[in-house]
């Protein structure tokens, strides 16, 4: 059976901000779906650690600096159990489908060391949508962002920008594309996954290149699903 027949694990995150190694998480889904079996799932609001959520990104979830310190549980213990979670999951099998995966895995190794937690095993298999649209559909013009794929393969995304409707949506998305995409349909997990490795690396070449154009020291993360951790200097 195609990985995209099968059961998938949505992940996605709503954060403080847009750099993997500063922001924090504010709320978190894990969501199993899929494989005629019920849907599964997780969710977490998170104090912040007490840190204050920007107004810009609040403005994109919703969840303010007030809500997060009255509702929230303690970013730590959120922090153990969505790796938890994934952890779980990957022991089963299932892969975990993240749009722009670099960001949210990267970003939860990040908490995971903060709170001395047991970052997630390497090299599980990760989906991710961003990437296989810009493998499979290149010179499609316009926005790559979720709400965007989702129009485009056709897929209702519910409440946007809340983090159990855009991991579901991940999902949908992700099957959507291994549908019309035989290529896609016809690879296992473990060789999509090294596929996309390839691809993102691509991609962020060519990235840095066309913003090289105006700025020569332009860089382009290429790692991927995660940034290791040793890049910006800390320690293993």
């Amino acid at each position: 059976m195609s990985w995209h027949l099968g059961r998938m694990c949505g992940f996605d995150l709503e954060t403080t901000g847009p750099d993997p190694e500063t922001a924090r998480i504010v709320t978190a889904c894990v969501v199993q779906c899929g494989g005629k079996q019920p849907t599964d799932s997780a969710t977490w609001l998170t104090d912040v650690d007490g840190e204050t959520i920007p107004d810009e990104a609040a403005a994109i979830h919703g969840i303010t600096t007030d809500r997060a310190r009255a509702e929230g549980a303690p970013l730590a213990e959120a922090v153990a159990e969505i790796v938890a979670a994934l952890t779980q999951v990957i022991a089963s099998g299932v892969p975990v489908v993240a749009m722009n995966a670099r960001y949210d895995i990267t970003l939860l190794d990040r908490e995971a060391r903060r709170f001395g937690v047991d970052p997630l095993p390497e090299g599980f298999p990760v989906v991710d949508p961003f990437v296989l649209d810009k493998r499979f559909d290149k010179y499609r013009r316009g926005s790559r962002k979720l709400t965007a794929l989702c129009e485009h393969y056709e897929v209702p995304i519910g409440d946007a920008h809340s983090a159990d409707a855009d991991a579901i949506a991940a999902c949908r998305v992700a099957w959507r594309q291994g549908t019309r995409y035989r290529e896609l349909s016809g690879l296992s997990l473990d060789n999509l996954h090294t596929a996309q490795v390839g691809w993102a690396a691509e991609q962020a070449a060519s990235l840095q290149e066309y913003f090289r154009k105006k700025d020569p020291a332009a860089v382009v993360e290429g790692a991927w699903p995660l940034i290791p951790h040793q890049q910006r200097g800390e320690q293993a």
